[in-house]
């Protein structure tokens, strides 16, 4: 029996069947690992590494559930320790008497100095809130923000916080988590949210690449396209032309010392003339945080060296 659940296991590779290179499927019911194009069964009595018990409804899996909340960067203890909950009532929904509630708060009182008990921890501990509170206001999803949290303790542990903000550094953290993850925020946006100017996070930011050699590459003017159109509530069509117009601007070295957020801005301009869905220079300025007159020289850059038939005459 052994050699024959060998045999059959090998004939599973990379999640497709090898019989009829379709996909393997796991029938949880039966327990099966099943092929859903021949029918092959490649497995039996197939391991359920889910929880022996069932639920309904969200606070049927609270109760139930034995696990606490996953690991979180965001938290300066990762979120292993215990913490007393603010509500007074008991593990049975019952309130808790007004002559415990006095013991309770003090209990409170001392857990929260317990957790932090060093300057490392304070210091991450206000940080952490920090890169929280702007990657709340610049509605970052939550991978990103876990990925600013550890960049900042790897600064932390290396002492590139000596001599510098917090708030500095905690900002050029979420920078650079931005960048890696391809979500274009510039420096102005980072700095609107911030408690420091653009200047601070630049510098921080330069600082922690150096030293944790982060390698990240340039920030491009297509990466801004999909939000800018968005904001703009041009068509997909639009779209389309202006990574055309940016593609083109690439190939003749246009970009070379060129702020991505203004080309991007000037081919998004050409793009709503070209499609006849005509932004302003103002409303296009407004929502890439660059000047009109930005868009209008980067704008006359690309009708002179690109064949775009647009006619342009500058004031």
């Amino acid at each position: 029996m052994e050699n024959y659940d060998v045999e059959e296991n090998l004939k599973v590779k990379d999640g497709y069947c090898l019989e009829c290179g379709k996909n393997v499927l796991l029938d949880e019911n039966r327990g099966l690992m099943v092929c859903e194009e021949c029918g092959l069964v490649h497995s039996e009595n197939h391991i359920d590494h889910g929880p022996e018990w069932r639920a309904f409804d969200a606070d049927q899996k609270k109760k139930r559930t034995r696990t606490g909340a996953p690991m979180t960067y965001m938290i300066h203890d990762k979120g292993l320790s215990t913490m007393i909950d603010w509500k007074n009532r008991d593990i049975f929904g019952k309130e808790i008497p007004a002559k415990l509630r006095g013991q309770i708060h003090r209990l409170r009182k001392w857990q929260s100095r317990i957790r932090v008990s060093d300057a490392t921890e304070r210091n991450l501990t206000f940080a952490l809130s920090e890169l929280d509170r702007m990657a709340s206001n610049l509605e970052l999803q939550k991978n990103l923000r876990e990925c600013s949290a550890k960049i900042y303790r790897d600064a932390v542990e290396k002492h590139l916080i000596r001599g510098r903000s917090i708030e500095g550094v905690a900002a050029a953290s979420l920078y650079a988590a931005c960048r890696m993850y391809k979500v274009p925020r510039t420096l102005n946006e980072i700095a609107e949210v911030a408690r420091v100017d653009k200047k601070e996070i630049g510098r921080s930011y330069r600082f922690i690449s150096r030293e944790l050699i982060l390698n990240l590459n340039p920030t491009k003017a297509a990466d801004f396209l999909t939000r800018f159109i968005s904001e703009l509530e041009l068509s997909n069509e639009c779209q389309q032309m202006a990574k055309k117009v940016i593609g083109m601007a690439e190939v003749r070295g246009l970009t070379s010392g060129r702020g991505p957020t203004g080309l991007c801005a000037a081919a998004i301009y050409a793009a709503s003339i070209l499609t006849k869905e005509r932004r302003t220079q103002r409303r296009i300025a407004q929502v890439s945080q660059v000047t009109e007159v930005t868009v209008r020289n980067r704008f006359s850059e690309l009708i002179e060296n690109l064949n775009l038939g647009i006619t342009f005459k500058k004031k």
